[in-house]
């Protein structure tokens, strides 16, 4: 099992391997013309070659694991089913009827790419055009061998690894648009890392992800509880598109999220939201 993150030097981006609180240097393959780095790694199928000493987590800024992916971030809605019932009773629901939350399809919707930043940034609200910002803590995909039309069967061989992200959400933007892109994608609005964990000793469909708002548990739950496992999602997505290296597909969020509450607790200026997800690392992140 390897741990791969993206982290600033200052002045670019750089590779490293996390080793507990120390990242070593990596040298970075040669991809296609202005390929992200990660994916570079990822498409060149080699472990690669550590370059300078290790460097304390602490004295550098960690950077999304990847932040140009060949297509939006693809995304999950309603895929546990406590949270799908959460949120079809909340007023926020658009797509399924209220006696009937469970979906019977995997619900997929899209998040840009420029809404992707670092475990440890600001997420940065554009107060005014929003006031009713919510967290969504995730296991993200990370997909090693494209391909179109993947079987379940063979789904696992299509995974590189794995991270944690939080998909935070513009609820009255997602309510009122009737579509969520927008309510997605405002920039910061996808802090994921912070790592990417390679898939071979990991067990995803056993892992247990948290959420903290000012240290205060607000979801806990286990990827044994999602209603589409990986496999179904992998075979979903690849009947319409063909995945890539790199490419980011977040499973959808447990019960527990603001709008769960009555009434709904919002996020505001200053608060801490922590994700965590068992076997990965943590994200931590100040909402401004």
């Amino acid at each position: 099992m390897a741990k791969y993150v993206c982290y600033s030097n200052g002045s670019e981006r750089c590779l490293g391997r996390l080793y507990d609180e120390k990242v070593v240097p990596i040298a970075s393959p040669i991809g296609l013309p202005g390929e992200d780095q990660m994916i570079s790694l990822i498409r060149s199928g080699t472990t690669p070659t550590e370059t300078a000493a290790a460097i304390p987590l602490s004295d550098i800024q960690l950077c999304a694991p990847i932040h140009q992916p060949s297509k939006n971030v693809i995304c999950i809605g309603l895929n546990y089913h406590a949270h799908a019932d959460e949120f079809s009773s909340s007023g926020y629901d658009t797509t399924t009827k209220a006696d009937q939350p469970v979906p019977s399809h995997p619900i997929v919707f899209t998040k840009a790419p420029g809404s992707l930043t670092g475990a440890r940034d600001d997420v940065n609200v554009p107060w005014g055009h929003t006031n009713e910002v919510d967290y969504e803590a995730e296991l993200a995909v990370i997909i090693g061998k494209g391909g179109r039309h993947i079987q379940k069967e063979d789904a696992y061989n299509h995974v590189f690894g794995y991270s944690v992200i939080n998909d935070v959400t513009a609820r009255d933007l997602q309510r009122d648009h009737k579509q969520w892109f927008l309510g997605k994608s405002i920039d910061s609005f996808g802090p994921m890392g912070p790592a990417i964990v390679t898939a071979d000793e990991i067990d995803p469909e056993d892992l247990e992800l948290k959420c903290w708002v000012n240290g205060e548990l607000r979801q806990s739950s286990n990827t044994r509880d999602l209603i589409f496992d990986i496999p179904t999602l992998i075979s979903t997505i690849s009947a319409s598109m063909e995945l890539s290296p790199g490419d980011i597909i977040a499973t959808g969020t447990p019960k527990g999220v603001g709008i769960g509450f009555a009434p709904p607790r919002f996020l505001n200026s200053g608060d801490v939201v922590r994700v965590e997800i068992s076997s990965i690392g943590a994200i931590e992140n100040t909402i401004r």
